[in-house]
């Protein structure tokens, strides 16, 4: 029982060395990974060797399938190169699975040493990150060895025997134990690994070993499918082809069997190193052979798995993946892009706003009220998805990325709420009462309108790029725009005093229509204070006294 106990836990730090690395490279790097995977899909021999690099770094196939549905789903690559790239992603395993299993016993106690100096000594920076990868590198080295410590007293045992003596050989019957393996370990490449070691200790026969290392493929493709069931269809297709491709590879081998194991017997190899050798023979020519094929494949994930239209009408989230939670950079980095999408959300519905106070257009207003659903319902899902985060994960930079994020997300809501409110008020002046703007007035609101409109836009790029002087210019902007609010406030007064009509019946209206624009401006300035009191308070200080 003791020993059973021992497999059981070597086989479970096997599963959480692969984790480590996985979720170690991917804080570390994994921007830079999602820029080599979106960038080099142009041609599909790059994408393919972009899918052998990523998952060579990560340590799972899985983790790129991850990456590219996601990418997949928000329309950021199209079908076709992201099918190319989950080919190499699985050669990209198979190369792994040939490097963990080289005799390097000796690299186990230095990586997880040194691992964990740097990472408790450095924990938020790179280097202390790097030292996590270093440690999952030495658990996954120091659990192979001790597979096989354990597995050797088990191979004596009479029920293993037995049990494993179930396994005769049936190449579908094995395909389904190693699929299940690899669900249950969450890793093809644990599951690789395994295999190997239980072959080398006598445990397996070659014929069993070969349709274990295929399920455990298959199994990965199944692992991909599942987690892409939470996105779009689109995302669904990239991991519905791959598991198709895996399930290929499956059938085109069956009749070849016979005559592979006939001919890796001949070979004067061990046992794991012919189980290692298979796989990566197998996954590279398996992926070569169907990489031409990947335009039909994505057509025919296309007409399976159609894209269905949204029935609710209410915008969705595109960019906030939740795979990428656990790697705080990327996260942050989609809550980035829908925040911003938030923000052209809100520019349409300024520019509709002025169609409104030009001209009384009831399909302009109703649209107007629908996008302000659309950017209360990002904005709770930017929101959520910030608080699953996790604020321990982050450095000191994220951290601040993630206040922004949070604060910019806020001050649009309100924006939208505000302009919702201003196109109710206009209709009730307008439409119940049957009132207009003067000629002068209406001039003004559109100039205020239109300055209002570019702080929008400045306020969007600073939010985006972080440039302390594009801040100090958006600060610039609102000390202009208070001081056109007041002149026009006074311009409105002076028309009072000329006893203009339009203007005596739409006073309060203007008058609360440049006190709301005054509000929102103060809103789209807002990212420029969280720049400069990041990089340089002294300035924003002068600023904002310069603004008083």
């Amino acid at each position: 029982m003791l020993t059973l106990l021992n497999l059981l836990s070597a086989v479970a730090l096997l599963i959480w060395g692969t984790h480590i690395v996985r979720t170690g490279i991917l804080r570390v790097y994994g921007s830079n990974l999602r820029k080599v995977l979106s960038h080099n899909v142009s041609r599909l021999p790059m994408a393919f060797a972009a899918g052998i690099g990523v998952t060579s770094l990560v340590q799972s196939s899985n983790a790129t399938a991850l990456l590219v549905t996601s990418f997949v789903g928000q329309g950021l690559m199209a079908l076709t190169p992201a099918l190319a790239i989950m080919l190499g992603a699985d050669v990209g395993t198979a190369l792994m699975a040939r490097v963990l299993t080289l005799d390097l016993g000796w690299l186990s106690p230095l990586l997880i040493t040194l691992g964990v100096i740097f990472f408790l000594s450095r924990r938020q920076t790179r280097a202390g990150q790097l030292g996590r990868v270093g440690i999952g590198l030495g658990l996954i080295l120091l659990a192979l060895e001790l597979i096989v410590g354990a597995a050797t007293p088990i191979t004596q045992a009479q029920g293993i025997k037995v049990l494993f003596a179930s396994l005769t050989g049936d190449l579908l019957l094995d395909a389904l134990v190693g699929a299940l393996f690899a669900v249950i370990s969450y890793s093809s490449l644990a599951a690789v690994l395994l295999t190997a070691t239980l072959a080398g200790a006598g445990l397996l026969s070659l014929p069993v070993a070969i349709g274990l290392v295929i399920g455990a493929n298959i199994g990965s493709g199944l692992l991909a499918f599942m987690t892409a069931s939470l996105q779009t269809p689109a995302g669904r297709r990239v991991a519905l082809g791959s598991l198709l491709y895996k399930v290929i590879g499956l059938l085109l081998v069956i009749p070849l069997l016979n005559p592979l194991v006939a001919w890796l017997d001949s070979l004067d190899w061990r046992p794991a190193e012919l189980v290692i050798g298979f796989h990566l023979l197998y996954n590279g020519l398996r992926c070569l052979l169907m990489l031409p094929s990947v335009g039909l494949m994505a057509r025919f994930c296309n007409w399976l798995l159609p894209d269905r239209p949204d029935e609710t009408g209410i915008a969705s989230p595109r960019h906030l993946d939740r795979t990428a939670l656990d790697t705080p950079s990327l996260a942050l980095s989609g809550a980035v892009r829908e925040t911003l999408r938030i923000g052209d959300l809100v520019e349409t519905m300024l520019r509709h706003l002025l169609e409104v106070l030009r001209s009384n257009q009831p399909a302009l207003s109703k649209e107007l009220r629908r996008l302000d659903d659309d950017v209360d319902s990002l904005y709770s899902a930017v929101k959520l998805y910030l608080a699953q985060v996790s604020r321990d994960a982050l450095s000191e930079r994220d951290s601040r990325r993630w206040a922004e994020i949070l604060e910019w997300a806020v001050n649009l809501e309100q924006a939208g709420d505000i302009i919702e409110r201003m196109l109710g008020k206009v209709q009730d002046e307008k439409t119940a009462q049957r009132r207009a703007f003067s000629d002068s007035g209406l001039e003004e609101l559109t100039e205020l309108h239109g300055q209002l409109l570019a702080n929008l836009r400045l306020g969007l790029n600073v939010f985006l790029s972080g440039d302390a002087e594009s801040a100090r210019q958006l600060l610039r902007e609102k000390r202009r725009f208070r001081a056109r609010e007041r002149r026009l406030a006074h311009a409105h007064v002076a028309r009072l005093h000329r006893q203009v009509v339009q203007s005596i019946e739409t006073s309060a209206l203007h008058l609360e229509l440049i006190s709301d624009m005054k509000r929102l401006n103060s809103l789209f300035c807002g990212s420029a204070y969280v720049v400069l009191e990041a990089g340089e308070t002294g300035a924003l200080k002068v600023e904002e006294m310069a603004g008083e």
